[in-house]
């Protein structure tokens, strides 16, 4: 082995694990670190064994094993456990060592940590790293933002260990300074939600209405794979269905319908909260992780609440071509959501984002990667500065022409009952954002009522404000505060 390692990694869990596995497929010299020190020396005995990584029983040992500036990747669980790694790390680090958390980690502790750790002369990285297990080993999606200074002395063993499209673009580049890494992985993880809240209210919709078998179904999403919705969450549903349990019976409807999450998508639907940014669909995605996780009180419900009770009649092979361009129609809005979540965050923060950039790298190695993100790339190519993705003509095409079917699944799927949030909200903000005259007029006037809030007025300039006294009794003095 060559005497200093190239990079150094804390935390080997399976994450860790399989990135230092990855890094050194690719030809770099890995020093690992645990707390749990047992887990070092298994991970030698055992996958590591005979490749160039190389175990650490202390930090102190791990600093002294690398190449400078110092690499160190940070795998840890998310909160109080990377600050207290950092503040370790610092004493036993020079001028220009590399601190890098590669954890799902919120933006605004990136955006702290950063200034912390550049004010001891060091640099830092705060980078998503999406693709799960599969991801981690055989090639991820990697987002980094933090020290600009620092990505010349990752960008090799970054994009070397990333995923690759496109004749070998790898899908991993500079995002931006501060949690800029940490914000795009973040607004990934919330369409990762909202794509899956699609996904399984088409699920639903074909089970509950349509009484369509898992092997059925298994059939329908091999069919979407192949088309425009050729995607990774796509292809594990379609293999999902056709597993069967020990017995032969669908695995699927044996698992209890109650879901978990980590935080990201709930993130990521406060942050538009804050930003002003109406991310209907992934908060929909988030709420209805929720509802799902009260099972005792939903089955206690379904034996006192009644809904239509009826059964379908309809033509069951184009309700289906129907549901899936619902589907599309859907994600094509969540997408548009998200990015402009993302530009109303590089408005904030000064970031520089490339959002074409930013599709190329989740094009491949992450949870959402699919075929349609390179029409988003396209659509940024065309025009960098569109306000919304609906607004691009390929968007605009594909959405009028699924309009018929989205309508009609969503009436259909409210008038027998079954819940379809995600849907149901993509074709409201769809319907809203095309809608030159929202009832907002009104909604002023009720806040001038009550509270002076004062409005604009239609035959005057923007930006002159008015307050009227309603009921005769109120005075001429308006709020000082106008929020839109």
């Amino acid at each position: 082995m060559d005497t200093k390692s190239d990079i150094g990694l804390i935390g080997l869990a399976v994450m860790g694990e399989n990135l230092v596995l990855n890094m050194e497929s690719k030809g770099f010299q890995v020093t690992v670190y645990n707390r749990t020190l047992q887990r070092v020396d298994d991970f030698l005995a055992g996958r590591a064994k005979g490749l160039k990584i190389v175990g650490a029983h202390s930090i102190e040992e791990l600093v002294k094993s690398l190449k400078r500036p110092r690499k160190i990747m940070i795998m840890v669980k998310a909160g109080s456990a990377v600050d207290d790694m950092i503040n370790t790390l610092i004493p036993y680090l020079e001028k220009g060592d590399i601190i890098i958390d590669g954890g799902n980690t919120h933006f605004p502790d990136t955006n702290r940590r950063t200034a912390l750790v550049e004010s001891k002369g060091l640099l830092y990285i705060g980078t998503g790293v999406s693709g799960g297990e599969e991801g981690a080993l055989l090639g991820p999606s990697i987002m980094p933002g933090g020290s600009a200074a620092a990505w010349p002395e990752v960008k090799p063993i970054f994009q070397a260990i990333a995923a690759k499209v496109d004749n070998g673009t790898p899908c991993c580049d500079w995002v931006g300074e501060n949690g800029a890494g940490h914000f795009v992985k973040m607004v990934h993880n919330g369409i990762e939600y909202g794509d899956m809240q699609l996904i399984c209210e088409a699920y639903q919709i074909m089970r509950d209405l349509l009484h369509m078998s898992a092997d059925e179904m298994h059939l329908v999403f091999r069919e979407w794979n192949e088309g425009e919705l050729d995607s990774y969450l796509i292809e594990i549903t379609r293999d999902i269905l056709a597993f069967k349990d020990e017995d032969g019976k669908p695995l699927v409807d044996k698992i209890l319908d109650t879901a978990g999450q980590k935080g990201t998508g709930k993130w990521t639907a406060v942050t538009a909260l804050d930003f002003g940014i109406p991310l209907t669909l992934i908060g929909e995605a988030v709420f209805s992780r929720c509802l799902s996780a009260i099972k005792d009180e939903r089955a206690a419900a379904s034996k006192i609440l009644s809904g239509p009770g009826k059964d379908f009649i309809g033509d069951r092979k184009a309700f289906v071509n129907d549901l899936r361009e619902a589907v599309y129609a859907s994600k094509i809005v969540s997408y548009a959501q998200g990015y402009q979540l993302m530009r109303a965050a590089a408005q904030e923060f000064g970031w520089k984002l490339n959002y074409g950039g930013i599709a190329l790298m989740w094009r491949g190695g992450c949870i959402i990667r699919s075929a349609f993100l390179g029409k988003i790339k396209e659509a940024f190519d065309n025009n960098p500065d569109i306000p919304n993705l609906l607004l691009d003509p390929f968007f605009k095409t594909k959405v009028e022409k699924a309009q018929a079917g989205w309508r009609n699944v969503i009436s259909t799927a409210l008038l027998y009952g079954i819940p379809v949030p995600a849907m149901s909200s993509a074709l409201c903000y769809f319907d809203g954002y095309r809608c030159e005259k929202l009832p907002a007029n009104l909604l002023q006037a009720q806040r001038d009522y009550f509270g002076a809030h004062t409005y604009e007025r239609l035959d005057r300039q923007r930006g002159e404000f008015f307050h009227t006294n309603w009921t005769g009794r109120g005075g001429t003095t308006a709020s000082t505060t106008y929020n839109v």
